[in-house]
């Protein structure tokens, strides 16, 4: 990973386009990376293991992965003017702080640990020394005689001369890495070790199995972001970042694709599996594959030892540690150019440990997880943009939604393919990170703006689909959609707690407090106050409901208003709650005339006649059907199932009250428990009472006989309820009763 990452500019800083180089550079630099150890070191062994189907399958699903990610990298680096910075930069640019924190976390940690992985790979290049000062003065060493020594010296390196030593090799070692592949694909192999002609899925024995095959060979795949770290020096950014990066790509995956084929036609299985070298035996001069090994490896290195330490001293600019005076320590910098000092030494920690602690094999795995993670959270950030739909979000290239959750998509099943403990502590930390710059950074963009954005956008397209396709209330099904009127929603919550019991599943509310009085600027402000504790009241509930203000002079003004509001789901609304208190009788006149107005346009009618009993135990519901309310008598019945729906009211009960004149009773009562039946109601005939009452006096005595311990009687209202002269008389009734819910249907509602 042969790069010149610039220290990241503060926020306002001026841009700066550096050396001004063109796309060649992005190009070389990431093609040089992708081409590397494991290209060298392990493709043999996967087509061995694996054969050639399986290592072109992993070839395919890698690319699923890393095309992807390069199309969303691409896509967010021209998102903005890009500066100095690396992908950390551009990234956190694009969506702040937190988003990008957690990213460039998981971002850093894998550039620490590949200058682990290329250096151990490095010392791997020099396997036919150590043979054979083992075999001619029988001095043994281990790799890591090498790999230390040069780890000490690539940091001394950097440490003295920073950024300067990046781009000035890139040239130098993409033309030993051609010669070297060139060589190699030009190359025969002696007869011996070559196959019976070409089997696509001859593999050895007993091999390793495709999840740790694939584990160590995705690093290969992974340098498609190194030339970011010129981003800071590029003359045209929003060009160079995204031609550089996915021709890089392509060209990857094209060359992976013939060094598979040419290994399995040039090697069997077992030879391959068994010798790391073994390209250095096909190729026209072996030697060519060592240089362009230690070439690569070096360069990479270098590369991580770089971009790590200034993705770093950028988190720490950002205040992204969770210390102050680590992130104080580690965003300074030396000389002019600001050379992150402690940042390095950090990272070089980090590089002598993976390098101590194991070989190329163990390394890969777990820098393949932080590969993933870090490309999966790129993926999923770049789909849900799409959707969320920001105006700000107007990056000049774009990629498409469904490549970008492929991508996502894909990192999660090869998370769990490889390993899948491994995977679930990777989003644990990266959640955990995510959770505490929200804590820190309470200002900044997050993933909840952009959920926001992108349920908004689902909402307003299902919205539009839906009303397109709308369906009849009697063709799909009832389902309340009710709109509820009040002036006193602050002192009074019985109306609030029955509309989020009606809408908790089956349906949907808007529960607007009225204020009377003509607009204005300041009245809408206070408003606004009293619907955020509305909104306060509703997440403490979960009532999920919809709250808002209205102003207007008078209430039936504001129910009109309230009435041609547009529905959700394409189902319009279709009813109306209103509340009035017992012992405020004076109330009954405004509620009739509301109701009124709602019958007459047509919307059911739902009146709520509350007490300071609020609805007790909320362990029974008393349904009461009159003769001169049966034809209410099925959304009486829909809402008291719908109600004991609700976990509030999960222990409770419903009775049926059958009450009819004496010689229709029984037979009306018997009609009523038919109806429960047929319509899976989970009200037991048993609970169906059926009570002879012809007159006012006896229904009044009978409902003071069954229901004056119930915690909500729901009763049924005549047509002419609302009439000046039957309101009071209406809405008075039921007195043996504590809270009421008076219910007038105007369309019919079907139970079958």
């Amino acid at each position: 990973m042969v790069e010149q990452p610039i220290a990241s500019a503060p926020r306002g800083a001026p841009s700066s386009r550096g050396h001004g180089f063109g796309t060649a550079p992005v190009f070389l630099a990431s093609i040089s990376t992708i081409l590397g150890a494991i290209l060298f070191l392990r493709f043999g062994y996967a087509v061995g293991h694996v054969g050639l189907t399986g290592t072109l399958l992993i070839i395919a699903l890698g690319h699923l992965v890393t095309i992807p990610t390069a199309l969303a990298v691409s896509e967010i680096a021209t998102n903005r003017r890009v500066r100095g910075g690396g992908a950390y930069f551009i990234i956190s640019r694009s969506f702040g702080t937190r988003i990008g924190g957690a990213i460039g976390i998981s971002l850093y940690l894998s550039q620490a640990i590949s200058a682990a992985f290329y250096l151990v790979a490095f010392a791997e290049a020099f396997e036919p020394l150590l043979e054979w000062l083992a075999a001619t003065y029988g001095i043994a060493l281990d790799p890591r005689f090498v790999s230390l020594p040069a780890t000490a010296l690539l940091v001394g390196l950097v440490l003295m001369r920073g950024a300067n030593l990046g781009v000035q090799a890139l040239w130098v070692v993409s033309a030993i890495l051609g010669a070297s592949i060139a060589a190699f694909l030009l190359g025969e192999g002696p007869e011996s070790i070559r196959p019976d002609g070409l089997n696509l899925t001859a593999r050895i024995a007993n091999g390793d199995s495709f999840g740790t095959v694939f584990a160590i060979c995705f690093p290969a795949f992974t340098g498609m972001i190194a030339g970011l770290g010129l981003s800071g020096d590029l003359r045209k950014p929003q060009r160079s970042i995204p031609l550089g990066t996915i021709s890089a790509t392509v060209a990857g995956m094209l060359i992976y694709t013939l060094v598979a084929f040419k290994l399995a036609q040039s090697a069997a299985p077992d030879v391959l599996a068994a010798d790391q070298f073994v390209m250095t035996r096909i190729a026209l001069w072996g030697p060519a594959i060592y240089i362009g090994l230690a070439a690569a490896a070096l360069s990479s290195a270098l590369g991580s030892i770089l971009v790590a330490p200034r993705t770093l001293q950028a988190l720490a600019r950002d205040n992204v540690l969770p210390a102050p005076n680590l992130n104080r320590l580690l965003q300074r910098g030396a000389g002019k150019a600001k050379e992150p000092v402690a940042a390095t030494c950090v990272s070089a920690a980090i590089a002598v440990v993976f390098v101590f602690a194991g070989g190329v094999d163990f390394i890969a795995q777990i820098l393949s997880m932080f590969f993933m993670l870090t490309y999966g959270a790129l993926c999923t950030v770049s789909f849900l943009e799409y959707f969320a739909g920001n105006p700000s979000y107007r990056p000049t290239f774009q990629s498409r939604w469904y490549l970008s959750l492929v991508g996502a998509v894909m990192c999660a099943v090869l998370m769990i393919q490889m390993n899948a403990l491994y995977a679930l502590l990777s989003v644990v930390l990266m959640a955990l990170i995510y959770a505490g710059l929200r804590h820190s950074h309470r200002e900044e963009r997050d993933l909840t703006a952009i959920f926001q954005g992108a349920m908004f956008q689902l909402t307003r397209r299902l919205q539009i689909t839906l009303q397109k396709n709308r369906a009849t209330g009697a063709g799909s099904g009832w389902r309340p959609a009710i709109i509820a009127v009040t002036r006193f929603a602050d002192h009074r919550l019985g109306h609030f707690d029955l509309l989020r019991w009606i809408c908790h599943r089956h349906g949907f509310g808007h529960f607007i407090q009225f204020f009377e009085g003509q607009y204005s600027y300041t009245g809408q402000l206070e408003a606004r106050r009293q619907v955020e504790k509305l909104i306060e009241r509703s997440e403490l509930t979960r009532a999920g409901i919809f709250v808002d203000s209205l102003i207007a002079p008078s209430i039936q003004s504001a129910l009109s208003q309230s009435m041609q509001l547009p529905g959700i789901s394409g189902l319009a609304n279709n009813t109306v709650l209103l509340e009035f208190d017992r012992k405020r009788p004076v109330e009954i006149g405004e509620v009739a005339q509301c109701a009124a107005l709602a019958a007459e346009s047509r919307f059911n009618v739902l009146v709520l006649r509350s007490t300071k009993y609020r609805f007790g135990y909320r362990s029974s519901i008393h349904v009461w059907v009159t003769e001169d309310n049966l034809e209410s008598a099925p959304m009486m019945l829909l809402l008291a199932y719908i109600i004991v729906g609700h976990p509030e009211w999960k222990r409770a009960q419903v009775q049926l009250f059958s009450c009819f004149q004496t010689a229709d009773a029984e037979r009306q009562a018997q009609g009523l428990a038919e109806m429960l039946r047929k319509g899976r109601l989970p009200i037991s005939e048993q609970n169906v009472t059926s009570v002879p009452c012809g007159t006012r006096e006896s229904l009044e005595r009978e409902v003071r006989r069954h229901s004056a311990q119930a915690d909500l009687v729901i009763a049924g209202l005549a047509a002419d309820a609302f009439r000046p002269d039957m309101a009071e008389r209406q809405l008075r009734a039921y007195r043996g009763a504590n809270d009421v819910l008076f219910v007038r249907a105007r369309e019919k509602v079907l139970i079958e």
